[in-house]
C-alpha cells in the first residue's frame, strides 16, 4: 500500500515528524517498506504566466518570452519549449535556482539574447508528467507562489508492506484508524452523508449465491458528462499512490479504493441489459475483461451478470464491453462483499492480478459497502455532474463476527507487563474493538473490517503493538541453567557444515521446489511429487536431489566468470509425502581449479580424488568404501557408491558429459550427496597411549587382475586382526614394462608399532605374509 504522507495527515495529524510517524508504523506491525520525498530537492522555483511569445532571432526552434513572475515587471527568458503560448502559467526557475542534478539558473545570452530565469518541464524538476515540454498549471495557479507549495511537492510517499491478515490497512481510511489509536490523536474522517435520489432509476439485483457474495450494492447515475476533468488534488494523490488518471468515473472508483477500502466499478448503463446477478459461471460462458483478456470462465469462478451475459469477473475485473467509454452517458455503479475463499487464488489462476482480487481475497470491510457508494456518488455528481437514482441493495447472511475471549491475566503472563482491565479496554476500543469486562473476562467483538481476530492470542498481539514494544520492560531470566548431557558418540549438522566451511566451500541455501526437468536430470525420477499450487512454473515439484540447486548456482556463478566454485549444501529432499519419505542430504560441488589462483601452485583442476578427500573428512574417524556404480546424474566410469559399515550412504562422481555440455558449464564438476544421519554418529573418542618405540614399515607390492579394486584389497587386509598394524595405505600404481597386459601393480604402505617393545623381524614377517595371504583372495601375487 503506496500513499501519500500528506494524504494521510488530512485525516490524522500526530506530533510526530515522517520518520518518527514510518517508526511508530514499523514497531506496529505496519512495516514501512520505503520512505521516500514525493519531488527531489530545488530552489527558486515560482509560478509564473507567458505574457507574449516571440520568435527568436537566430534560432528557428527558439522563442523569446516575455513572463510575469509576480513583480512589477515581467522577465524575458529564452525558451525551446514546443508548447510554449501566451496565457499558460508553468514553473519558472528564477536566477540563481538549484534544480535537481545540481543544475544552477544564471544569467545568459542564448543566441545573442539574454534570458533571465529558466521555464521548466515536470521532467527538470523532479516531477515526471509525461508531456513534451512544459508543466502547464491550471489557469487559476497564483502567479509567484513557490511552485513547492502550490503544488504540494515537500510530501513523503510511503510504502507499506503489509502481512496477508492486514487488509484493514489497504486504505487511508484504514491507516488512519491504526495511527489514531497508536497515538490517541483525534481522527478527522471525511464526513459521508447519504446522496438523496433525483430520479427513480433502478436495476435490479439478484444473489444467486448468498455464501459467495452476501452483499451487493448499487444505483443508476444518468446524464453524467464523461468528459469532465479529473480535479488535480484528485489525480496528485492517484499518481503519489502508484496509480495513473484515466477518466472521472474510473478515478473516482480508484480513490474510493484507496480512501475507504472499497473495490467499486462503473457499467455503462445502456451496454447492460436487464437487472444484476451475482453468481457463478455457467458452462461454456466466455468474457472479455478490461486487460483485454478473454477467459473461458469455469464453474467456480463468480461472475456479475445482467440477463444475458456476465459483465464482470466478481471482485477481480469489470468486462471490456460494459465497461465506460468517452461517450457514457448513464452508469450503474456497483459496491459489493464477496467472501475472500471464492477470490483467492483465481487471479494467480489467471496469471495477472488486480487491487480488487488483492483486497477482496484477504476481506473486505462488509459493514462499509453502503458507505463507499455513497461516497462514490457524491464524488461523480461534483466531478460530473447527473443525477443519482435511489440504492438498490440485497444482504443475505453476513460473516459472523464472533465473540473472542481474552483475560487480564494471560496478558500478563503472555508480554510479562502488568496492565489493568481498564488499561486494556482503552487500547482495544481505540482500535474500535466493541469490548464487554466480567472480572478477569473481557469479551471482545471484532468489528468488520477485522477478519484477522479469532483467538486469545490474536487480541494479545494487538494490546502489546499498541502499548508498544519499547515500553515492555526488558528483565533478566530467573531460571536455573545447566550443562545438558552430550554424547560422546554423536555430533551436530553444524559440525558438519564447519568441516565443509574449512575445506574452502561456501554454504547455499536453495528452494526445495524445483524444476521438473532437474529431476528427471539428476535424478532419473520420473514421477516427481508435483505442487498443486506452485509459486512458479519453474518451481512446480519437490526435490529428491539436491544436485539440481547445486548445479543451477555454479551456472549462476559462471555467468558472473568466477573462475573457481566450491558449494555445500544440507537441506531436506522428497521422495514421498509421508515423514518417513523425507530424508536430510549434505551434497557439495566443486569446480574450477584445484588451488586459488597463486604463484606457489598451478592450475590443476578439481578432481573425483580431491573431493574424494572432502568427503572422507566428513566421515572420520571412520573409515568408507567406495564402491564403482552408476548414477543418473553421473559420469559412469567417474562415479562411486559411498559405503558406510555395509550401507550405501551417498554416491560422489564427476558430472555426466551429457548435462556438462546441456547446461552449458564447460568443465564438469565433481558432486558428492550424502545421508546425514549417517554422519551425525561417529565412534566414541578413546585415549591410546603413544608408543616410545620407533615405527616399521613395510612396502607391499601386489600384482592383481585390473578389475580388482583397491577397496578390495584394503577390506581383506582389515582381517588381518594384529595389533601391530597401526596403518595401510596405498602410495603406488603402476602398469607397464614388468607387469602383464591387463594387469596393475599396487604399491601399499604397511606401517607397524607395539607400545611395549620394538618389533623383531620375525614378528613383522609373519604380519607382511599374513596380508600376502589375504591378497591371494583377490587374485592377488607379490611383484617380483
Amino acid at each position: 500500500m503506496k500513499f501519500s504522507e500528506q494524504w494521510l495527515r488530512a485525516w490524522v495529524n500526530p506530533a510526530l515528524s515522517s520518520d518518527e510517524l514510518a517508526h511508530l508504523l514499523t514497531m506496529a506491525g505496519l512495516e514501512v517498506e520505503e520512505n521516500e520525498a514525493a519531488a527531489p530537492a530545488f530552489t527558486n522555483v515560482f509560478v509564473a504566466e507567458v505574457l507574449s511569445v516571440t520568435k527568436h532571432p537566430d534560432a528557428d526552434r527558439l522563442n523569446v518570452c516575455s513572463v510575469n513572475v509576480g513583480e512589477a515587471e515581467a522577465v524575458q527568458i529564452v525558451c525551446g519549449a514546443p508548447n510554449v503560448k501566451p496565457g499558460i502559467r508553468i514553473p519558472c526557475a528564477r536566477i540563481g535556482a538549484v534544480l535537481p542534478g545540481d543544475f544552477k539558473i544564471k544569467q545568459a545570452k542564448v543566441r545573442g539574447v539574454e534570458s533571465f530565469g529558466m521555464l521548466c518541464s515536470g521532467d527538470e524538476l523532479g516531477i515526471p508528467d509525461g508531456v513534451d515540454g512544459l508543466l502547464v498549471l491550471p489557469t487559476d495557479a497564483p502567479v509567484g507562489a513557490p511552485i513547492r507549495d502550490y503544488l504540494q511537492l515537500d510530501d513523503r510517499l510511503l510504502m507499506l508492506k503489509l502481512t496477508p491478515n492486514r487488509t484493514d490497512c489497504l486504505s487511508i481510511k484504514g491507516i488512519a484508524r491504526e495511527v489514531a489509536a497508536l497515538t490517541g490523536t483525534v481522527q478527522s474522517p471525511v464526513a459521508i452523508a447519504a446522496v438523496q435520489p433525483k430520479n427513480d432509476d433502478v436495476r435490479s439485483v439478484t444473489l444467486g449465491s448468498t455464501d459467495a457474495c452476501p452483499r451487493y450494492a448499487g444505483r443508476v447515475i444518468r446524464n453524467i458528462n464523461q468528459a469532465a476533468t479529473t480535479p488535480d488534488w484528485m489525480k496528485q494523490r492517484l499518481a503519489r499512490s502508484g496509480i495513473r488518471s484515466i477518466s472521472a468515473t474510473v478515478d473516482v472508483t480508484n480513490y474510493v479504493l484507496l480512501e475507504q477500502g472499497q473495490p467499486m466499478h462503473a457499467f455503462d448503463l445502456a451496454k447492460l441489459d436487464g437487472g444484476i446477478t451475482a453468481r457463478y459461471a455457467k458452462a461454456g460462458e466466455t468474457i472479455k475483461l478490461l486487460n483485454d483478456k478473454e477467459l473461458a470462465l469455469e464453474a467456480d469462478m463468480l461472475v456479475i451478470a445482467d440477463d444475458k451475459k456476465p459483465v464482470a469477473l466478481a471482485g477481480i475485473m469489470g468486462g471490456g464491453d460494459t465497461g465506460v467509454t468517452e461517450a457514457t452517458r448513464d452508469i450503474f455503479l456497483e459496491s459489493a462483499f464477496f467472501a475472500p475463499n471464492v477470490i483467492a487464488g483465481k487471479a494467480r489462476r489467471l496469471g495477472f492480478s488486480s487491487d480488487s482480487s488483492h483486497r477482496f481475497e484477504r476481506g473486505v470491510d462488509f459493514g462499509a459497502c453502503r458507505d463507499a457508494l455513497e461516497r462514490a456518488t457524491q464524488l461523480v455528481l461534483e466531478i460530473c455532474g447527473g443525477e443519482a437514482g435511489p440504492v438498490v441493495e440485497q444482504i443475505a447472511e453476513l460473516p459472523a463476527r464472533k465473540p473472542v475471549l481474552l483475560r487480564v491475566s494471560r496478558v500478563a503472563k503472555v508480554l510479562g507487563v502488568a496492565l489493568s482491565a481498564d488499561e486494556i479496554v482503552a487500547i482495544l476500543n481505540r482500535l474500535g474493538l466493541a469490548t464487554v469486562v466480567s472480572g478477569d473476562a473481557i469479551t471482545v467483538t471484532p468489528p468488520s473490517y477485522r477478519f484477522d481476530i479469532e483467538i486469545e492470542e490474536d487480541l494479545i498481539e494487538e494490546v502489546a503493538r499498541v502499548f508498544g514494544y519499547d515500553n515492555v520492560p526488558v528483565a533478566a531470566s530467573n531460571a536455573k541453567l545447566s550443562m545438558l548431557p552430550q554424547s560422546g558418540n554423536a555430533r551436530g549438522k553444524a559440525a558438519l557444515k564447519d568441516i565443509l566451511v574449512a575445506r574452502d566451500y561456501q554454504e547455499a541455501i536453495n528452494y526445495a521446489f524445483v524444476e521438473e526437468k532437474w529431476e528427471a536430470d539428476f535424478a532419473g525420477n520420473a514421477a516427481p511429487i508435483k505442487l498443486i499450487n506452485p509459486i512458479a512454473s519453474q518451481m512446480s515439484v519437490m526435490r529428491s536431489t539436491l544436485f539440481g540447486g547445486l548445479v543451477n548456482a555454479l551456472k549462476h556463478n559462471l555467468n558472473r566468470k568466477q573462475e573457481r566454485v566450491r558449494l555445500f549444501e544440507l537441506a531436506r529432499v522428497f521422495h514421498g509425502v509421508a515423514a518417513d519419505a523425507q530424508s536430510e542430504k549434505i551434497a557439495g560441488l566443486a569446480w574450477g581449479s584445484r588451488e586459488p589462483e597463486q604463484w606457489g601452485a598451478g592450475k590443476e583442476r578439481v578432481d573425483f580424488y580431491d573431493v574424494k578427500a572432502d568427503v572422507e573428512a566428513l566421515i572420520a574417524p571412520r573409515i568408507a568404501e567406495f564402491r564403482r556404480a552408476s548414477h543418473p546424474a553421473l559420469h559412469p566410469g567417474r562415479s562411486a557408491d559411498v559405503v558406510l559399515g555395509g550401507v550405501v550412504i551417498g554416491v560422489i562422481g564427476e558430472l555426466h558429459p551429457k548435462w556438462v555440455q546441456q547446461y552449458e558449464l564447460g568443465n564438469a564438476p565433481v558432486l558428492f550427496e550424502i545421508d546425514v544421519a549417517a554422519l551425525l554418529a561417529v565412534d566414541k573418542v578413546e585415549a591410546k597411549a603413544v608408543s616410545r618405540f620407533q615405527p616399521v614399515r613395510r612396502d607391499l607390492a601386489l600384482v592383481v587382475d585390473e578389475y580388482v579394486a583397491v577397496a578390495e584389497l584394503l577390506s581383506v587386509f582389515s582381517d588381518v586382526k594384529s595389533p601391530f598394524i597401526t596403518g595401510i595405505e596405498l602410495f603406488d600404481v603402476y602398469r607397464g614394462k614388468g607387469v602383464d597386459e591387463g594387469k596393475k601393480s599396487l604399491a601399499f604402505k604397511v606401517l607397524m608399532q607395539d607400545t611395549h617393545k620394538t618389533l623383531t623381524d620375525e614378528e613383522v614377517d609373519g604380519v607382511v605374509a599374513k596380508l600376502i595371504r589375504q591378497g591371494e583372495k583377490c587374485g592377488a601375487t607379490l611383484r617380483a
